[in-house]
């Protein structure tokens, strides 16, 4: 039996040919990107420029607008705290909200007790923000919005662009989390004007350890200072010796976006058989736009912890990769208007391109039997079918 992997939000597989564009500066080609004195190292830094040329382009920006970084989280810390320091004259109040990744929260969290007033933004039983909420929530000492464009948990998509009018409205700036977005939907910044924005090569089948900040050139530059100091490497924003296999493998997994259909009608043909042959199945934000690859699914009576125990040869999730470790209910779900009970019945399934319809087949047969045996194990599920809770 092949393992099925369905934690696709928490990482993906790398693409052969990503693995194969990164051996070279692994081996043969390994100079430091800053030695541009000899070949080696003029090798390795044009390597990088490649790789910004090809992100650039994927996203429509300048290639000065590009800066790498070892990914989302470093990348979120590096902005939040950046903004918040640089802009002190005009005030010390952000606006987010409470399903935003842990990267965000807990980066908020800290300046709060540093004297930042954060406010987070409530969202629907769908998990959808009010864009009227956010538009009140922005004061004249606002300094940044912080909002992502697909949620990790749910996949529910945020109406960036409407987002990004409003900050523009208010001369204020906006920060988009687009981890989960960038490789499965288009997203092209000459079109939406998001002020900042960041990503992970890991979540579209590029290697760990690599992302990238977009911070959008304008009139009047917008202040980030380095978050790691060093040398000049990205213009004085991040110092630090270039990781040039990861970014060459972050350019070549960008130049192999594939914007198919199929991973959408896999996730939607994944979730028809679910609730056909379970009973007491209900697919989280099922009404809300989502990217096409996410599944959150609560089965009633069935723990996440006790599913995923009964099926060791599949790879599913009771929440972010960031804090399924944590007892703790799903943020998400809970800010989502949620009991407890239903949150830790609920498991997330992200597909990717490589995830077939046979898969799914042979998925839905072993939840079928792991759920058959837990409920059967389950004096509450007993009391719930014969109407006593």
């Amino acid at each position: 039996m092949s393992f099925l992997y369905f934690d696709n939000n928490a990482t993906s597989k790398m693409d052969d040919e990503v693995l194969q564009a990164m051996l070279p500066y692994l081996q043969e080609s390994y100079g430091n990107a800053s030695s541009v004195q000899h070949k080696l190292g003029r090798a390795a830094n044009a390597a990088i420029e490649q790789a910004r040329i090809q992100l650039a382009e994927r996203l429509g920006c300048m290639l000065k607008e590009i800066y790498f970084t070892s990914g989302a989280t470093e990348s979120i810390s590096t902005v939040l705290k950046g903004i918040a320091q640089s802009y002190l004259r005009k005030g010390k109040h952000i606006v987010t909200c409470k399903t935003e990744h842990k990267a965000v929260l807990a980066t908020c969290e800290s300046l709060a007790k540093q004297g930042c007033e954060i406010t987070y933004l409530d969202v629907d039983t769908q998990g959808n923000i009010n864009l009227d909420d956010l538009t009140k929530a922005i004061r004249p000492d606002t300094v940044l919005v912080a909002l992502m464009s697909a949620n990790n948990e749910t996949g529910v998509l945020h109406p960036i662009d409407k987002i990004a009018k409003i900050c523009q409205e208010k001369d204020v700036l906006f920060f988009c989390d687009a981890t989960q977005h960038i490789g499965k939907l288009p997203l092209d910044l000459q079109q939406v004007a998001i002020d900042i924005l960041c990503l992970s090569a890991h979540k579209f089948h590029g290697p760990k350890g690599i992302g990238a900040l977009f911070i959008r050139r304008k009139s009047k530059p917008i202040q980030i200072p380095s978050l790691i100091t060093g040398g000049n490497q990205e213009h004085g924003l991040r110092g630090g010796t270039y990781a040039v296999p990861q970014i060459v493998g972050m350019g070549e997994a960008v130049k192999r976006f594939e914007f198919s259909s199929n991973i959408g009608a896999i996730r939607d043909y994944f979730e028809a058989e679910l609730q056909t042959q379970l009973e007491e199945v209900k697919i989280h934000a099922s009404d809300a736009a989502r990217i096409p690859n996410t599944s959150n699914v609560l089965i009633k009576h069935v723990r996440s912890t006790e599913l995923m125990t009964k099926l060791p040869e599949m790879a599913l999730s009771s929440g972010s990769a960031c804090v399924s470790g944590s007892r703790d209910p799903s943020h998400v779900l809970k800010a989502m208007g949620m009991e407890d009970e239903d949150v830790y019945g609920s498991s997330r399934f992200s597909f990717s391109k490589y995830t077939t319809k046979e898969d799914i087949d042979v998925a839905i047969q072993q939840i079928k039997r792991a759920v058959a045996q837990i409920r059967a194990a389950s004096p509450i599920w007993q009391m719930y079918k014969e109407g006593l809770i």
